[in-house]
């Protein structure tokens, strides 16, 4: 069976793979011949797979309705401390909004996998809550994941194994799965990931967008009210990453809230309607992706073909992060009315084409917000 590629070997490393092994028997496993892959490998997957038990509640009682004031997952304080002393995460407060299309944004290091592993019930977190539809992880992890599907650092899947069987193993692991319509419902999984011509074919021959496509059909087997995805488009041409956003919306049209971890700002921006950004374990800020765009100011832009000139007065009058390409200097806006900075500009013979402020962009807010760029796949 295939498996993720390792990170460093060390000390927090070390503890996250023990702390993961250790509720291993609370996560999901599909078998093969005495071998198991926990549910944050393997089960990326989408259901708990504990041998056909049942998917009783650990707690009892039935399937609650999301709590928090709707919210589908739910965090306060959410606290994980690896041994040695890595703070990973630190007191999270989220709130994903039932319905919503949400991204997880964050620089390398910041949590979101973490995050999200606690949110599977794959660890533990060393204090704080976390609900996930409305029920306490990892306690209801197996009440809980038979509705949640999930794609997370890329799926684990048998090489020797075609696609269409990989997709047929890990229904035949799923408890509640209704074996009389198995191949119905992996035949369709594999036509809206765009891989029925290619079920046929091993899984080892899979290119790296193939094994993503063939990781979402396996979270679509089933109707999920949630579904978890950790880098959706990884791999994909740009073709590929169309059709996969498309299906993401089409999923959220149909009542699927969405949770979705990306370092690509314009997915995030052209996919969600809401976001969350971490930076080292802490949240920074979350909301309508509207509102966290709206909340950064733009930036200046000057067209003129007297660039050296105009970017002299702009620094002048207080203007910052002033970058000058061939006829466009653009800069952040300083404080006062912009018309008395266009002015001083025709003013000291600066012939202006061009004179505004362009609409900050997610990257803009996200740049602001966490003082780093965007290079954010942790």
């Amino acid at each position: 069976m295939e498996e993720p590629s390792a990170g460093n070997a060390d000390e927090a490393d070390r503890s996250r793979q023990a702390d993961e092994a250790a509720h291993a028997g609370r996560s999901t496993a599909a078998g093969d011949g005495g071998r198991s892959a926990a549910a944050g490998d393997a089960g990326r997957s989408t259901a708990p797979r504990d041998g056909g038990r049942s998917a009783a509640p650990r707690d009892g009682g039935p399937s609650a309705a999301p709590g928090d004031g709707g919210a589908v997952i739910a965090t306060h304080g959410l606290t994980k401390r690896y041994r040695g002393g890595q703070l990973a995460v630190d007191g999270l407060d989220l709130a994903v909004p039932a319905g919503s299309v949400f991204g997880f944004l964050g620089p390398n290091g910041s949590g979101k996998t973490t995050t999200i592993r606690m949110l599977m019930g794959l660890i533990e977190p060393t204090s704080g809550t976390a609900r996930v539809l409305g029920r306490p992880v990892p306690r209801a992890a197996r009440a809980v994941l038979p509705q949640v599907g999930a794609l997370i650092e890329g799926p684990a899947l048998y090489g020797f194994l075609s696609g269409r069987d990989n997709l047929l193993r890990y229904d035949a692991a799923d408890p509640t799965a209704d074996p009389r319509t198995r191949r119905e419902r992996v035949g369709a999984a594999l036509e809206r990931v765009g891989l029925a011509a290619a079920a046929g074919k091993k899984a080892k021959a899979y290119s790296l967008g193939m094994k993503q496509r063939l990781g979402l059909a396996a979270a679509l087997l089933q109707p999920r009210r949630l579904l978890v995805l950790d880098e959706p488009t990884n791999g994909l041409d740009p073709q590929g990453m169309r059709e996969i956003r498309a299906l993401v919306r089409e999923l959220a049209s149909d009542g699927t809230t969405v949770f979705l971890s990306s370092h690509l700002l314009d997915e995030i921006e052209q996919v969600c309607t809401h976001a969350a950004v971490m930076a080292r374990g802490r949240l920074i800020t979350q909301g309508a992706v509207a509102d966290l765009a709206a909340g950064a100011r733009g930036r200046l832009v000057v067209t003129t073909p007297d660039a050296g000139e105009a970017a002299r007065v702009l620094k002048e009058r207080g203007a910052g992060d002033v970058v000058v390409a061939e006829d466009r200097v653009t800069a952040e806006p300083p404080g006062g009315d912009l018309a008395d900075l266009n002015a001083a500009l025709v003013a000291a013979g600066v012939r202006v084409r061009g004179f505004g402020v362009e609409r900050a962009s997610l990257e803009d807010a996200f740049v602001a917000l966490t003082g780093e760029g965007f290079d954010v796949a942790g």
